[in-house]
């Protein structure tokens, strides 16, 4: 996987599902998102993309597990439209008048609490086992790579690396392939790239250690899987939570 593509699943969690995924999972920039989901721009406001796409607040930071809401970065995927299996009707909320969305628009917003957030450790860490055998090839920087890749044959069985849902599962995100995001306790979301096959679908529960998925060198030069973990929406180090080998 290029240092591009790696970048950008950072940025991208865009159909996510959640978050983040997604929330994802930093720097594509342009490249398309899929249906139901935003890329953040410069100058957008949590209030201003509900606005948009006539949705609540509330529902777009549960939807995309957001702990500050004020905390939204440029090029950051959040999903805008309601997950497999809820109630679209239910989310949407009444227009309002310009004016008291022209005051929301011009909220204020705090960089440095926006900073706090950013790097704020988890609360609680996450009980991971490594989601396919190979070599690590590449490990997560935080900058060019937002997590890690690991090489092995053509349809090696990819797993759950914790229990969870499957809040993506598609090859709507350029540069990821077929992609699996998965949401887990704690805020945490684990995603899964490249897949040559998925065996999981949106909104499907699975245990710690299913097989998800078969490793494969879909949108990418290579076989590989790229995994990544996110806490509340960012992407940290999987390392840190996976057992040694």
């Amino acid at each position: 996987m290029t240092a591009g593509s790696t970048a950008r699943f950072g940025q991208g969690f865009r159909r996510f599902a959640c978050a983040a995924l997604v929330a994802l999972l930093a720097a594509c920039g342009s490249a398309p998102v899929g249906p139901g989901f935003y890329r953040v721009e410069r100058g957008d406001t949590l209030s201003k993309i509900a606005r948009s796409n006539r949705q609540s607040v509330s529902n777009i930071v549960r939807w995309n597990n957001l702990a500050n809401p004020d905390a939204i970065e440029v090029d950051q995927v959040l999903r805008v439209s309601p997950p497999p299996g809820s109630t679209a009707g239910a989310q949407r909320t009444a227009p309002r008048s310009s004016a008291s969305a022209a005051a929301s628009a011009s909220t204020p917003r705090d960089s440095a609490a926006d900073n706090a957030t950013a790097s704020a450790a988890p609360a609680a860490p996450i009980s991971l086992v490594w989601p396919t055998a190979g070599q690590v090839i590449r490990n997560f920087d935080g900058r060019d790579s937002k997590g890690i890749d690991i090489v092995n044959s053509a349809g090696s069985p990819i797993v759950a690396a914790a229990p969870g849902t499957v809040v993506y599962a598609g090859n709507g995100l350029r540069g990821y392939g077929n992609l699996l995001i998965i949401k887990h306790e704690g805020d945490y979301l684990t995603a899964y790239a490249h897949n040559q096959a998925l065996f999981v679908k949106e909104g499907q529960a699975v245990a710690q250690g299913q097989k998800i998925a078969e490793m494969g060198s879909s949108d990418n030069d290579r076989v590989m899987l790229h995994f990544e973990l996110r806490y509340q929406g960012r992407s940290i180090d999987p390392a840190r939570d996976l057992p040694p080998r």
